[in-house]
């Protein structure tokens, strides 16, 4: 028999994804079934198909700490393994050999305090129980062992924990590192954390403290001290500003104002319940967050930073609010109505302008009218209602990206070290691959960002290493693997989904002219397909999965623009410092170099360079950095150590295999390559893992 009775196998479940049965006859070669009995005791006769179910392994190697030591490394084995670890020994580490597997508690646990770390402090990470303080060790005793900087990249679904891992991870370089000629730069490094994330994070339907940016957190070292540190920024999720969904919520920071209006230095902002103003009022309020607690530490954190932000230090980002509080149309009449204007009167406005140090009428004028020139003739037109709306969140849009990045800016400014850094340890916390119900633009940014960083996977674990193998002539069975490149080039590629979208933005106006443009030019891809129902849409088939994709918005989110004559009201701005009032022609982002100034033109002939054309420069796996060359990052990513954390969904961990089995199919399939490779390997951001991540490590070098 091949196999004998009492072998245990796993066979599908649509509740359980996976069921463990027990043979109770022989079977043989040939045998169109097999006689199983499950777990409840009752029997089936389970057909064959194409392939035998997956055996089980030995109970005695259940709950290991280390996947590899199992017999069978296949998804059930995975998902059995992870959930005796967390249900039966509370343990949310396992290694699967240069990969750390964490499974999110949504709980506090005691095992990050400082003695940890120094538990932690120059051990292998073979003598220790799984965990991120053991990469973080692996890093920096890399860093000072070779002198060559190092970089962990930490991928994730909102809820995966990715933030918290990249905030433990800097906590770990600060004390392991100390701080090099000023104790209080390990304060300021994480210190940076509640600033941006009470800036740059918000609750969402999978979580309340989402990251809606990346970053790129790079850690300096003289001595292996810490001497100082950069965030580099990246895909603000602008939208989000405007608009939420009804189960989610604004960045942050608005809701701790108006919870905190009371406080003696807020009173002149014109402060009131969130419920109050249109921008904050969407979404439902998050149970469970103390708002008001929560400015208390923002104030500490910026304290700790040098920079204190006291009465009207709020003011700039607060008058965004102002812009639609309450929910005031600039015409109030019906849709289309462009005979009453928003009045000089209105409170909302009047305080908009204060707080700024802008003229009223300046701003009733450009909210409802656009300047448009002839042939030496200027004249203004009228706005429709809709055209005003879009006029005021454009303009709500900018300020809170100008702000943001002052933001950051100021952030940046005091983790600056004046004499530089030897080594740097980097961390680059970005999205995660996602697909929800509704997918636009940003979605589109950042899957395609994750496709780049699965490209550098696939390059340097299965191309790179198999062709050394080949060059010092090892004997070798080449591995085969899914490679992404063509979904890479329908995304931007010639003709691509990017090139025809700029075009769109060059020449139409209309998301459907170019949803057409996409079925004419790529239905007979083998990654692109049309939705069966009329709509406006388009799926692509990306490593992770389908994903379909809502062409409403993607011209005019890809163009980014708000007219000049809004930048200009800004730019006159009285109140000084202003960070709203640093545009530049009417671009919410740096004017690209080598390009000549367009101040000259007028608002409606300027432009900026598209967002997704921002993404595509450089090739790089981070899109639209606002800071630094994608070149350089990308070169520091593809030659250091790199981690990268998975994604999964904010809610506690149960053990329900249906929410993670999706994730652990191409998850199974890296594990079985790095064991036929013999190499370490670095995992990209994969399919959605719920209540997971994954934190793969490699003992990487950059050149001298």
């Amino acid at each position: 028999a091949i196999w004998p009775r009492g072998a245990r196998v796993w066979i599908p479940d649509s509740v359980q994804v996976w069921r463990a049965a027990e043979l109770t006859r022989d079977y043989k070669e040939g045998d169109a079934v097999l006689h199983l009995r499950l777990e409840d005791g009752s029997t089936l006769v389970y057909p064959l198909e194409s392939q035998l179910p997956p055996l089980c392994n030995p109970e005695c190697l259940s709950g290991k700490d280390d996947l590899v030591a199992l017999s069978y490394l296949h998804e059930p084995a995975v998902l059995h393994s992870l959930r005796v670890r967390f249900l039966e020994a509370n343990a949310i580490y396992t290694y699967c050999g240069i990969i750390l597997v964490a499974i999110n508690p949504y709980k506090p646990l005691p095992i990050y305090e400082e003695e940890v770390i120094y538990a932690y402090s120059g051990r292998e990470m073979g003598d220790m129980d799984p965990h991120i303080f053991a990469l973080a060790e692996e890093a920096y005793k890399q860093m000072v062992r070779f002198g060559k900087n190092q970089s962990l990249i930490i991928s994730g679904e909102s809820g995966a924990g990715k933030t918290a891992s990249a905030k433990y991870a800097m906590r770990y370089f600060t004390t392991v590192g100390g701080c090099l000629g000023d104790s209080s730069m390990e304060e300021k490094v994480l210190a940076s954390s509640p600033v941006m994330e009470a800036f740059g994070n918000a609750k969402t339907t999978r979580n309340d403290n989402s990251s809606r940016f990346g970053k790129y957190i790079e850690i300096g070292f003289s001595q292996a001290r810490v001497t100082g540190a950069t965030i580099k920024t990246y895909l603000l999720e602008k939208s989000r500003v405007t608009f939420q969904a009804g189960a989610e919520r604004n960045y942050h920071i608005f809701y701790q104002l108006c919870a905190s209006a009371a406080l003696p230095e807020l009173q002149g902002l014109g402060l009131r319940g969130a419920e109050t103003f249109h921008y904050t009022r969407q979404g439902r309020c998050a149970a469970g967050m103390d708002d008001a607690a929560d400015l208390d530490n923002t104030r500490h954190a910026f304290n700790l930073l040098g920079t204190v932000l006291v009465g009207h230090g709020w003011g700039t980002p607060w008058g965004r609010a102002h812009s639609a509080r309450p929910h005031r149309d600039p015409h109030p009449g019906g849709a289309g109505d462009t005979s009453v204007p928003l009045q000089p009167a209105d409170e909302a406005l009047r305080w908009f302008c204060k707080l700024l140090g802008i003229e009223e009428v300046q701003v009733t004028r450009w909210l409802c009218h656009r300047k448009l020139m002839t042939a030496g003739e200027t004249y203004l037109k009228p706005l429709s209602r809709q055209q005003a709306l879009d006029s005021r969140d454009a303009l709500a849009k900018h300020m809170y990206g100008q702000v943001f990045r002052w933001m950051a800016s100021r952030v940046n400014r005091a983790l600056r070290s004046p004499e530089g850094h030897h080594t740097s340890i980097g961390i680059l916390d970005i999205y995660g691959f996602e697909m929800f119900e509704f997918n636009s633009f940003e979605q589109f940014c950042i899957n395609y960002a994750n496709e780049k960083l699965q490209q550098l996977f696939n390059l340097h674990v299965f191309k790179l290493e198999q062709e050394e193998y080949v060059t010092e002539e090892i004997p070798w069975v080449f591995v085969d693997f899914c490679d992404n490149q063509p979904c890479i080039e329908l995304i931007d590629g010639r003709l691509g989904i990017l090139d025809l979208l700029n075009e769109e933005c060059k020449v139409g106006t209309s998301d459907g002219s170019w949803a057409q443009k996409l079925y004419q030019t790529h239905l007979g891809s083998s990654h692109f397909q049309k939705p069966k129902r009329p709509m406006d849409a388009f799926i692509v088939c990306h490593f992770a999965g389908k994903v379909e994709y809502q062409c409403s918005g993607f011209v005019e989110k890809n163009r980014d623009t708000i007219p000049e004559e809004l930048v200009g009201l800004l730019r006159a701005s009285k109140v000084r410092a202003s960070p709203v009032g640093a545009g530049r022609g009417g671009s919410s982002g740096p004017r690209l170099p080598g390009r000549p100034s367009r101040r000259s033109l007028p608002g409606s002939q300027r432009s900026k360079k598209s967002i997704s054309s921002q993404v595509q420069d450089g090739g790089a796996p981070n899109p639209a950095l606002s800071q630094g060359t994608p070149q350089a990052l990308l070169l520091a990513l593809t030659t250091s150590p790199l981690c990268s954390a998975v994604q999964s969904l904010p809610e506690p961990a149960d053990g329900d295999a249906g929410q993670h089995h999706a994730a652990l199919r191409p998850l199974h399939q890296t594990q079985r390559r790095e064991a036929a490779l013999c190499v370490s390997a670095v995992g990209a951001p994969w399919d959605p893992l719920p209540a997971m991540s994954l934190l793969p490590c490699m003992p990487w070098c950059t050149p001298g």
